[in-house]
């Protein structure tokens, strides 16, 4: 149970990017972000200035925004040291870093003040082959998903205007026997419980996408195929 609150943060850095053709043979990619030091409209969808090239599994109301804890690049650098230049703030194509928050002391549909919006987080990150081709560290993907360390997407639930210096202070926490970390790990286990399974489908801040994977895995003849996300087209 996380009956502690976490303290208030602030964004570190704010990134969003513009979808192009990356890969030769490969689908394009909005990836790479870059840091904007201006205040950026969010809206139900995301930030006015960020897009996604695959709308199917990229952003939309449920992945909104992507947060990443400030704490995590250094872990990474430790393992990929012949990476240090893109594992860093932004490599990984998220839209806001922060201090103070990862996914053992968030809680599934904990409510944010976010500069002047209002977001919950909805689910982890479910990381694919684009992460391992930007990154050029081929193990990227299934790594991140080993690791736990996705970070997480907030749904918006009242928009407003996002800087980076802006606060993050949480405002509800409606669900404190569900840390991230918990529904992170559910996720990708192969070998869950399905009972378990069964228990988070029924957890109201959850994504449709999300539920919709419990659904299929609260079914103990199930067995997810993850080769095509992880690997890429044709895997």
């Amino acid at each position: 149970m996380s009956d502690m609150l976490p303290a208030a943060t602030s964004v570190l850095a704010l990134h969003v990017g513009r979808a192009r053709e990356r890969w030769e043979g490969k689908p394009p990619s909005a990836i790479a972000k870059e840091p904007v030091p201006e205040a950026l409209d969010l809206g139900y969808e995301g930030f006015s200035a960020d897009e996604q090239a695959d709308r199917k599994v990229h952003g939309g109301p449920e992945k909104a925004v992507h947060h990443y804890p400030a704490a995590h690049y250094a872990w990474w650098r430790e393992r990929f040291p012949d990476h240090e230049d893109v594992l860093r703030s932004g490599g990984f194509g998220e839209n806001i870093v922060a201090d103070g928050l990862d996914e053992e002391s968030v809680c599934l549909g904990d409510r944010f003040r976010l500069g002047r919006a209002l977001v919950e987080i909805c689910q982890g990150r479910q990381p694919c082959w684009k992460l391992a081709a930007h990154t050029g560290i081929a193990a990227m993907a299934g790594a991140m998903q080993k690791s736990g360390r996705t970070g997480w997407y907030y749904r918006v639930l009242e928009p407003g205007s996002v800087a980076a210096g802006d606060e993050i202070a949480i405002q509800e926490r409606p669900l404190p026997d569900w840390p991230l970390a918990r529904i992170i790990a559910a996720r990708f286990d192969p070998r869950i419980d399905p009972r378990l399974a069964a228990e988070i489908v029924g957890l109201a801040p959850l994504s449709q996408s999300w539920r919709a994977s419990f659904v299929k895995k609260s079914d103990a003849s199930y067995a997810e195929d993850t080769r095509a996300r992880l690997s890429g087209p044709g895997a």
